[in-house]
This record gives structure tokens, C-alpha cells and sequence, in this order.
């Protein structure tokens, strides 16, 4: 039985855990079909958000170049990786366990965003968590998603942004490394670039791992605040919610 949608900004939200991308990107496809169908019936559109981490994959955007991709088959078999070519924007990086990987489908019109105000709008969600643990992260021109080390010789990405939008619904989303192994970036040019570097909210604490779910936790209180959204949890099985 379909949830109830309260209003247009309640968001429907589920921590799918750890997972296959391959899984999660049918899913999300499932779900924009949905909310594509409820638009063109002119019905009130649901919106979903779903969290996990994904089992070590590098996926490569539709404007990206496979040259970035620094290994080839036998290598990242024997690094127990995948290598997908995806449709979100955006060139090559990783998604790996100690990443949070956060997908929002939702219907940009019921947030009046257009795309480019949507993508400030998830840096801003990032910018604010890792505030929390003492990093300014910053936007670079040029270049989506969120940096620290701005303006200097350092300049380090801790999350990547790449998102499809459809009908202005969008998917796909962003990656904040959390307790990522970083050694998984020294086989590409992470999203292109070969002078910039990555980092992660561990690496930037000395090596001192963070609580994943507490990262979660402040993760969905920066989006229900940047968002003017309401974020309910739906319990039950994966097969009950779609």
C-alpha cells in the first residue's frame, strides 16, 4: 500500500544500507518513472530520498572520458571493483563502504528549483554537515561539489555531486566520504581532474573514523532545513515501498 503523501515537500526517505550500485540505480529509475507518471496525470508528486553505501564501483558520467579511468579489467577484478558507465552528469569517481551515497528523487517544481539552484542547494546540505565537524567546505568555480582547501595548493574534494533530472525530477545525487578508503581515487583522475586531491571527513580528523549514523543523522537535518522539506522515515520492506 502506497504512503500517504502529506504534502507536496514531505519527503519520503529509507537507508537502504549497504548495496549494489546496479540495484539502487534500477530502483531509482523505478521511482522517477512513478513520479513521472503521477506529473503526467497532473496527480500530487511523492518525493523520495534514499541513503547507502555502495560496494566498490566506479562509475563514469555521460560527459566523463574512460581515459580517466587509470586500471584496466584484470586490475580492478583483482581490487574486487565494478566499472559502470552511468547517464548522471559529471565525470569518473568511486563509491565504496564508508561512503554516504545520497539519492534524492524528487519533483524540483514542488521546491520551485530549476536544476542549477537544486545542485547549490546539495553542496549547501554538505557545506553544512561538514561545518559540523570543523571543516569549511567551500564550491569551486568550474567545478561541482564540495572542497576544503580552497584557494590554496591543497585543494581537496569530500564530495562529489552528479545528478539527472527529468521533467525536472531528478536522481542520482551525491557522495560525501565519511571512512571511505581514499586508496580507491589513486586509480582515476576523481572527476577528471589530475591536480586536485580527495579527502574524507576521517582522513581530515587525523584518521579518527566517524560515526557513519551520526553523519546520517545531521545529513537529513541539513536537508529538511535547506530544503523547507519534511522527511519521514518509511519502515517495512524495500519490495512494500516501492
Amino acid at each position: 500500500m502506497e504512503t500517504k503523501v502529506k504534502n507536496r515537500r514531505e519527503i519520503q526517505y529509507k537507508d537502504l544500507g549497504l548495496s549494489s550500485y546496479r540495484q539502487v540505480w534500477e530502483l531509482q529509475e523505478k521511482l522517477l518513472e512513478k513520479v513521472k507518471q503521477k506529473k503526467i496525470e497532473k496527480k500530487g508528486t511523492p518525493n523520495y530520498l534514499l541513503f547507502t553505501e555502495h560496494r566498490p564501483v566506479y562509475t563514469l558520467g555521460k560527459s566523463g572520458h574512460e581515459s580517466n579511468m587509470l586500471m584496466n579489467t584484470i586490475q580492478l577484478r583483482a581490487q574486487q571493483a565494478e566499472f559502470i558507465k552511468v547517464d548522471r552528469g559529471g565525470d569518473i569517481t568511486f563509491h565504496g563502504p564508508g561512503q554516504l551515497v545520497v539519492y534524492p528523487i524528487i519533483d524540483l517544481e514542488n521546491f520551485e528549483l530549476g536544476v542549477k539552484e537544486y545542485v547549490y542547494r546539495l553542496e549547501e546540505v554538505v557545506i553544512r554537515t561538514v561545518d559540523k565537524y570543523g571543516f569549511e567546505g567551500k564550491r569551486v568555480e568550474g567545478a561541482t561539489g564540495v572542497w576544503l582547501g580552497v584557494g590554496t595548493t591543497a585543494e581537496r574534494k569530500i564530495c562529489a555531486i552528479g545528478v539527472k533530472c527529468s521533467r525536472y525530477i531528478s536522481m542520482h545525487g551525491f557522495a560525501l566520504n565519511v571512512n571511505t578508503n581514499l586508496n580507491y581515487f589513486n586509480y582515476i583522475h576523481p572527476c577528471g581532474f589530475v591536480d586536485k586531491g580527495v579527502t574524507s571527513i576521517e582522513k581530515e580528523r587525523g584518521g579518527k573514523p566517524v560515526d557513519l549514523e551520526e553523519v546520517k543523522r545531521e545529513v537529513l537535518k541539513q536537508f529538511e532545513t535547506v530544503f523547507n522539506a519534511e522527511i519521514e522515515p518509511v519502515a517495512g520492506t524495500l519490495e512494500g515501498w516501492e
